[in-house]
């Protein structure tokens, strides 16, 4: 009998208490033991529910029982869930967990600790929920030299995005309305902004190259300026708009960035919608390899998680090799980063915008007209520099909005 505690009783915690009961044949089948949540740790009561029974309030009850052997850690934040997860694996209890802000600040640490005291730190639920990125990532790509890693990693804003683009709605009113279904919380700040897709793409971006890469030092921009224009220009263009988290290997330099960008109808990630995540994956052998699923969401992050325990079962008294080293690995300078942009300029016809000064600021452009739109015209830019781009559009004072292009 292999015993277990999970901290943190919400919408995550109590689906691992639900997969591991509901699945108890089927994680013993591949354990080869029975699974039992023996504590649930959390500051609330939940009174008339079974988990009552088992509910404790103080972790030194958990860390101080030798009968368990995985801690399960679904309470979000960075403290005390880092303090709580560093003190068991240092008991040599493994642990595992959810929390992409937590593993983004101190996973390298942790698996350190894991390392030392011969136990083990998962944490495969905290990029894509229940998309299986992290394992593959460890196990079944380590033949390649991974190049680039972009991909949707927040439902939130793919939800807010696939609307906009569907229905022709405003920003404000398709957040709202996700807000009424629970896609978004009353603060969305963490999703429609783009840091809770930066410390995603930073736990990948650190896992391919082996050390640290810090979300602050990640350029990460959000979805709140994106307008029905906008969209409107990606349909003339045969695209639409996804916010990407982005890892690029360039010339021996390592880039990341999260951003809106225009996905072609020639990409996979064109058709992945409403609240799926998907991640595509480009190594020098085995070329592109796209994981899409459900990105968040009670049962898929559980199923996730529970996964992460029956990993650590089997691997008990040993340690999974994993290569992400403390050492902070510096990106490259994004101002020389390379992108094709859309640049949307107000003018009431073509004719008024300066071609000369277009050219001589952005190069050669494609033009592109969108149904509909009579008060602008916009265009397509060359790849040029993050840091020349800048300029060039610092001399106009009519430009409506930029967008980079994913093709």
């Amino acid at each position: 009998m292999v015993k277990v505690a999970v901290l943190g009783y919400g919408t995550v915690g109590s689906g691992v208490v639900e997969v591991i009961r509901t699945n108890k044949e089927i994680i013993k089948k591949h354990t080869g033991e029975d699974v039992e949540v023996k504590y649930v740790l959390d500051l609330r009561e939940f009174e008339g529910d079974p988990i009552q029974e088992i509910l404790v309030h103080d972790y030194d009850t958990i860390l101080k029982d030798d009968e368990i052997q995985v801690v399960v850690e679904v309470m979000g934040g960075v403290e005390p869930a880092h303090t709580f997860v560093k003190q068991a694996l240092e008991l040599g209890k493994s642990a595992c967990t959810s929390n992409k802000e937590m593993v983004a600040k101190h996973g390298a640490e942790l698996i350190a600790i894991a390392k030392e005291h011969q136990c083990n730190f998962f944490y495969e639920a905290s990029v894509g929920g229940g998309i299986p990125i992290i394992r593959p990532l460890l196990t079944s790509l380590t033949c390649d030299d991974i190049t680039e890693v972009y991909g949707i990693l927040n439902g939130t804003t793919n939800y807010i995005l696939t609307k906009m683009n569907e229905e022709g709605s405003d920003f404000d009113e398709v957040l709202k309305e996700a807000q009424d279904k629970g896609y978004a919380e009353r603060n969305p700040e963490a999703d429609v902004e783009g840091y809770d897709a930066c410390r995603k793409i930073a736990i990948l971006s650190s896992l391919i190259c082996g050390q640290q890469v810090d979300y602050e030092d990640v350029h990460t921009e959000g979805i709140s300026k994106i307008t029905t224009h906008d969209f409107a220009y990606a349909k003339a263009l045969k695209a639409s708009i996804k916010l990407l988290g982005v890892y690029n290997k360039v010339d021996g330099k390592n880039y990341a960035m999260v951003a809106p960008m225009l996905v072609s109808q020639k990409s996979p990630l064109y058709h992945v919608n409403d609240v799926f995540n998907a991640i595509m994956v480009h190594g020098n052998m085995v070329d592109d390899v796209m994981f899409y699923g459900r990105g968040a969401g009670k049962e898929a992050t559980a199923s996730a998680v529970v996964s992460d325990v029956v990993e650590c079962i089997k691997n008990q008294g040993s340690t999974v090799p994993q290569e992400w080293k403390q050492e902070k690995l510096t990106l490259g300078d994004f101002d020389s980063w390379k992108h094709k942009f859309l640049v949307r300029v107000k003018s009431e016809d073509i004719d008024d915008v300066n071609m000369d000064a277009v050219k001589a600021a952005f190069g050669d452009v494609m033009y592109v007209r969108a149904t509909g739109i009579v008060d602008e015209v916009a265009f397509v830019t060359k790849p040029m520099t993050e840091a020349d781009f800048k300029a060039a559009v610092e001399g106009f004072d009519n430009v409506e909005n930029t967008i980079r292009l994913s093709f």
